[in-house]
């Protein structure tokens, strides 16, 4: 999916192929295949349960595959975990620091893990590069959402990894934090470090390099933001007034329907045939209040319609085929 740079070896820093991860039968990575050229940004997405942690784990080397190969910047992901560890910076879905320890003593703490040699040095760098130096003798219990995602964020850049795995790190903050948080990301990729980052923020997923969309532990769908959109060949019709909501039910049984989604006043109805869709809201064209008109497919047009295909690995207690 990454391109690498015009006349060089293809540097991959993820290039895994066939990752399985079965717990009591079901699997819950299900013969992923990924690669992420160095200094991309790759957008992970799927519904809760998808299968996403567990691949970022077994990736960082915290988790060992039940099958499937690849390698990590360069590393093998089975025999070399132990050096992959030292290279990555993890962020977790949930705060991981001391709340009773500062800013400092937390930074201070990792980079002892870390065995930094010039620790006083990492602190210090870590604390500016992300603007907490003011703060640096606050305890982390004490700070909003998007001041411990920056503490975090430096936890996980004070032994300069060369890949960061991002757990839906913006979970909870606020979009002015958010907005802070993608831009020091992008600063990262910029200067080569890789970043994989997991979200279910469209925005969020519009502003990676690109994108792997997973469910039930399969990949679905990858690729650029315009390519998967592309590729799904949706058809969209907005329909717009006061009642709409009343509508997303009959639509969803209707023929050719592939998906319909609410938003505010508006429903978007979206499916592969043309034709089929066009029928399904052609009794609502002349219902009075309504405005119906056709609409450009988005991301979540297109991910919504893949997981309503998708078959659930959980379904009737056993694991999909």
């Amino acid at each position: 999916m990454s391109t690498p740079p015009a006349g060089a070896e293809a540097p991959w820093a993820i290039e895994v192929e066939g990752l399985t991860k079965r717990y009591g039968g079901r699997a819950v990575v299900d013969d992923v295949a990924l690669r992420v050229a160095q200094g991309r940004i790759c957008g992970f997405l799927g519904p809760n349960g998808s299968g996403k942690t567990t691949t970022i784990r077994m990736l960082c080397g915290l988790l060992t595959p039940d099958a499937g190969q690849g390698t990590c910047l360069g590393l093998d992901i089975r025999r070399e975990a132990a050096a992959i560890k030292r290279q990555v910076g993890y962020m977790t879905q949930k705060f991981g620091l001391y709340d009773d320890l500062s800013i400092r003593e937390n930074l201070d703490f990792v980079a002892r893990l870390f065995e930094l040699p010039r620790r006083r040095a990492a602190v210090d760098a870590a604390l500016e590069r992300l603007g907490l130096t003011a703060r640096q003798a606050q305890l982390a219990g004490a700070l909003s959402g998007g001041w411990k995602q920056r503490l975090a964020l430096a936890a996980c850049l004070i032994h300069e990894p060369r890949l960061l795995l991002l757990d839906e790190p913006t979970a909870g903050v606020d979009p002015k934090a958010r907005r802070d948080f993608w831009d020091q990301i992008h600063q990262l990729a910029a200067q080569g470090i890789t970043v994989l980052v997991s979200t279910h923020y469209m925005d969020e997923a519009e502003r990676c390099h690109e994108l792997v969309y997973i469910a039930y532990g399969k990949v679905l769908a990858r690729g650029s933001e315009r390519a998967i959109v592309d590729a799904a060949g949706l058809t969209v019709w907005a329909i717009a007034g006061p009642s709409v909501q009343a509508l997303v039910e009959p639509l969803k049984s209707a023929p050719g329907v592939a998906s319909v989604a609410a938003f505010g006043n508006t429903v978007h109805v979206a499916g592969r045939d043309a034709a089929l869709l066009e029928q399904a809201i052609a009794p609502l064209r002349d219902r009075p209040g309504l405005q119906v008109a056709p609409a450009q497919a988005s991301l979540e047009d297109v991910f919504i319609s893949l997981i309503g295909q998708a078959q659930d690995n959980f379904a009737n207690g056993r694991a999909a085929a």
